[in-house]
């Protein structure tokens, strides 16, 4: 018998780990549990359903999920008629075996069933279920979010902590998930399935039910989003349909203040995309664009389809169409077989690109990945000096790219109060502590002029001339 049926209001919780396509999924579970009847608990322990939602892309990630899951044992011996579910790359890729491994977990929930998520719980009658289903055919189901109207929070409703990417003004959009590409080291084609993008319509949709509840930034996401309608049909019709032509569609929503996209491969990097940039005036001057490493014989051992000259050329064309874009990256050391001479190539790179931000971590073996199988790797102390020398010198890059904002009077989109300010995000995605407060709400965007530039945040004071809501 289902909890539903013993109880008027269960409740559930739902712990999230790894990337950014895991927060939208999380987000979009909660809302399927929420129009069944469930509430969602803040305390994992009094949750009747408790879901962790995993991702295997590193071994950090997934380490703690699985602590967590055995910590739960404990609590399910105490509550045994707790549901305890696991969800994400980690049991698409385990599946029967984490069920083996972990007796008190009740349900292993694949990245293409999570829609299914309600029913299978319904259906629980204390045995374990598997729906790890990966199809080729699989497509991404409509889905229209129901959010209470922005204009309900004000800024200090607002919790203390930095407002994550998803928030009560800024919310995520799935348009694809899936990856071809076949990274060497990457596990997303085996826990997501091959790629498949959302039909235009169900985008829009979605984006025109965000903007009418007062969402003021969107993100676009998926694992490559330059390749979106490329691999099956978007529209009634069956045309030929690009990534650049839904960021303009979306862009033309009134009322949409801000918009973003990631991730991307710079493989299938277009002209017509970079030009964006340029062209579209609500999207943001910030794009992550993933290297990976600076040496072209460790691209080539990665996989990734594209030489250390392309990736310059396209930044190089990138800051002819928008000179002031922010760039941010992805960056892997001690890949097996990075040599001395290959890592100098990536610190070579960064120094030309100058990233004002970057994402750099330790190669890690995952399984099911070719490289996992690769002879010669890295020694440990290796990695982690490599690691220690990049980060040092992008700490930096970041300080000195931000002191070019000093001076600079920059539209900031308001986040949440403090005991002295306010904080907000640029267009570049900078963190801004703000001098001075003003009546406004969760999204309204002010002019702000920077004074003071850390490594990782900006300093400024309300401009005496902005306006409330200036776009």
């Amino acid at each position: 018998m289902s909890i539903i049926d013993n109880k008027k209001q269960p409740s559930f919780h739902i712990r999230t780990f790894g990337c950014q396509m895991n927060d939208r999924d999380s987000e979009i579970m909660g809302q399927l549990l929420a129009e069944q009847g469930y509430v969602e608990s803040m305390e994992i322990e009094d949750a009747d359903v408790v879901i962790v939602n995993t991702c295997s892309i590193r071994a950090k990630a997934e380490q703690k999920a699985m602590s967590l899951l055995g910590a739960l044992r404990k609590a399910k011996k105490s509550r045994p008629g707790m549901r305890i579910c696991v969800a994400g790359c980690v049991a698409q890729q385990e599946g029967l075996e984490l069920c083996e491994r972990m007796s008190h977990v009740d349900l292993v929930l694949g990245t293409q069933n999570l829609y299914a998520l309600a029913d299978l719980l319904k259906n629980l009658d204390g045995t374990q279920k598997v729906a790890i289903t990966l199809s080729d055919a699989y497509e991404i189901p409509a889905f229209i979010p129901t959010l209470p109207a922005i204009r309900e929070y004000s800024v200090d409703q607002i919790d203390s902590n930095p407002a994550p990417a998803s928030h009560p003004f800024r919310k995520f959009l799935t348009i694809m998930q899936g990856c071809n590409n076949f990274c060497t080291y990457c596990v997303v084609p085996y826990t997501r399935g091959r790629e498949v993008s959302r039909k235009v319509k169900d985008i829009l949709d979605e984006a025109h039910a965000l903007v009418d509840a007062g969402i003021s930034e969107i993100t676009l996401l998926g694992q490559n989003v330059n390749s979106y309608g490329r691999t099956n049909s978007v529209t009634p019709d069956g045309g030929s349909y690009s990534f650049s032509q839904l960021l303009r569609e979306v862009a033309a929503i009134q009322g949409l203040k801000r918009l973003r996209f990631t991730t991307s491969n710079p493989k299938d990097l277009s002209s017509e995309l970079m030009r964006c940039f340029g062209e579209i005036a609500i999207l943001c001057p910030q794009f992550h664009l993933p290297v990976q490493s600076g040496s072209n014989a460790v691209l080539s051992r990665m996989n990734r389809k594209y030489t250390r000259e392309l990736y310059l050329q396209q930044v190089k064309e990138l800051r002819s169409f928008r000179p002031d874009i922010a760039l941010s990256t992805d960056v892997i050391v001690g890949f097996p077989g990075e040599s001395d001479a290959d890592f100098e190539q990536t610190m070579e790179l960064l120094e030309e690109v100058r990233f004002h931000s970057s994402f750099s971590f330790k190669y890690s073996d995952r399984p099911g990945t070719r490289s996992a199988d690769f002879a010669d790797k890295v020694e440990e102390l290796v990695k982690s000096e490599r690691l220690t020398r990049f980060q040092h010198r992008q700490d930096e890059i970041c300080l000195e790219q931000n002191l070019l904002y000093v001076g600079k009077v920059l539209p900031v989109m308001i986040e949440k109060l403090t005991q002295d300010g306010m904080v907000g995000r640029t267009e570049s995605n900078h963190i801004v502590h703000i001098e001075g407060k003003i009546a406004c709400i969760p999204g309204d965007i002010t002019s702000v002029t920077i004074h003071h530039a850390g490594r990782h945040s900006l300093n400024g004071r309300l401009n005496s001339t902005q306006q409330k809501g200036a776009a």
